[in-house]
């Protein structure tokens, strides 16, 4: 093994004194670490107990949360079944009409006593429903609820699905659906994978019909409307569909897309000149230098959703006060942007020009502006890729687009499957836009490099 060189007291002398900054560190330089992890640490011990976190935590309502997370991918059928007073059923279905009003629906059959038969999967997991009591069935085994004009009561020996709540019993068959038996009614949830009437709504003659039917009817089959082809007449029943709305939807979308390309663009065409003032190599004016990068530092330090506010109030709703909004906040940030890109351009290109005995504007012109382009557009085209997910936000004040669809689906608090269905809708475009953005940009930056 080989021994370690020593040196000298003097040597050692030597050289902690040429380099003393490595050996005499100071406290924070050798601990500076550890303690701003302990004052991290501390400030999130103070928010815990300062936002109450941990109460918010164990009081949350995760089974509903879960509900609705289950409807971001399924749907729900829910009949009410009312009880007459001549002793029958009646089901009365919600506004979203996911079937015919003389359709025959498997798990929803009337029974010969006048009551109804509901089936959650299998016939073991069923309720026979009639005004006086309502046969339970958990894994095939019955359990009886009675009702009088009081509670409806459910047995003693019930299992865990089958729960007393109040004057009512909640009978819970999981993802299946649930029901709720009340003393004047049976409220039911059956619950089904996928989105329902997403292509056709009830009224739809392609309402129903097999992928194998609808491709025969697009492609072979006799036309349905003589004015037109079984292919167009999808396509309008599509578009035309009452419970989704994609027409609709659709054009929200377009309008957000529109706010998010005519703000951005307007606020490029304005920044652009306006950043040659702010540019102290620019334009020798300190005061104009000074007004102009505080007229950036105003619009941009408002938020965009507070332009959106203002403007909603000014123009009413609509894509007016979304195109306001984008095009104030980005002409702050972009003129701030690009001004500092200006300031650090070479002048070597500049007096180059100058020398030539070319004007200004034409100084800036060849060579100040080839210098910049690039980043120019480059960051023109960011924000336009940014913007794209911010006017879904503005949308929802009431700058219209998607956004403001998006708000009013949230609000019924029913339909969470048309809150996905537009999500995914952002999110592709979203990535679409995301793609080619960078591909713009990296066109730019690898011909400017090179």
């Amino acid at each position: 093994m080989p021994s370690v060189p020593q040196i000298s007291a003097s040597e050692r002398e030597r050289i902690l004194d040429t380099y003393p900054a490595i050996f005499h560190r100071s406290f924070m330089q050798r601990y500076g670490l550890f303690v701003g992890a302990g004052v991290i640490l501390a400030y999130l011990i103070v928010c815990f107990f300062a936002f109450n976190i941990g109460p918010a935590f164990m009081q949350g309502r995760w089974d509903r949360a879960s509900v609705y997370l289950q409807d971001w991918y399924s749907w729900r059928a829910q009949p009410r079944l009312r009880f007459e007073d001549d002793g029958t059923v009646r089901a009365q279905w919600s506004t979203r009409g996911q079937y015919p009003a003389d359709a025959d629906i498997d798990w929803l059959q009337p029974t010969q006593s006048g009551g109804y038969s509901v089936s959650y999967g299998s016939q073991n997991d069923r309720l026979e429903v009639t005004p006086s009591k309502v046969d339970v069935y958990v894994g095939g085994d019955l359990y009886t609820v009675n009702i009088s004009q009081d509670a409806a009561a459910a047995p003693t020996d019930a299992p865990a699905a089958i729960i007393q709540d109040g004057n009512k019993v909640v009978v819970d068959y999981g993802f299946e659906g649930s029901a709720e038996i009340r003393t004047n009614q049976v409220f039911v949830q059956r619950r089904f994978m996928g989105w329902a009437n997403f292509f056709f709504d009830t009224r739809s003659p392609f309402w129903g019909r097999s992928w194998g039917e609808l491709g025969a009817l697009a492609f072979a089959g006799e036309r349905i409307d003589p004015e037109r082809s079984n292919i167009g007449y999808m396509k309008d029943e599509f578009l035309g569909n009452t419970v989704w709305q994609h027409a609709d939807i659709f054009s929200k979308l377009m309008q957000t897309l529109v706010m998010a390309f005519v703000g951005t663009l307007f606020a490029t065409l304005v920044a652009l000149p306006l950043a040659f003032i702010a540019a102290r190599n620019i334009t020798q004016s300190r005061p104009a230098n000074w007004f102009m990068k505080r007229s950036f530092d105003f619009l941009r330090s408002i938020d965009m959703l507070i332009w959106a506010l203002f403007f909603t109030r000014g123009f009413g709703p609509g894509p007016i006060p979304g195109i306001a909004a984008i095009f104030f906040t980005d002409t702050g940030a972009l003129g701030k942007v690009y001004a500092e890109a200006l300031e650090n351009v070479d002048d070597k290109q500049r007096e180059g020009v100058k020398s030539v005995g070319a004007s200004t504007v034409n100084v800036n012109r060849f060579g100040v502006l080839p210098q910049v382009l690039p980043v120019f557009v480059s960051q023109s085209l960011y924000f336009w890729e940014s913007n794209t997910r911010s006017a879904t936000i503005i949308g929802a004040v009431g700058a219209g687009g998607i956004g403001l669809k998006l708000l009013e689906a949230m609000g019924t608090n029913a339909d969470w499957d048309k809150v996905a269905y537009m999500v995914l809708l952002i999110l592709m475009v979203v990535f679409l836009f995301d793609n080619i953005s960078n591909a713009i940009r990296s066109r730019l930056i690898g011909r400017n490099h090179h």
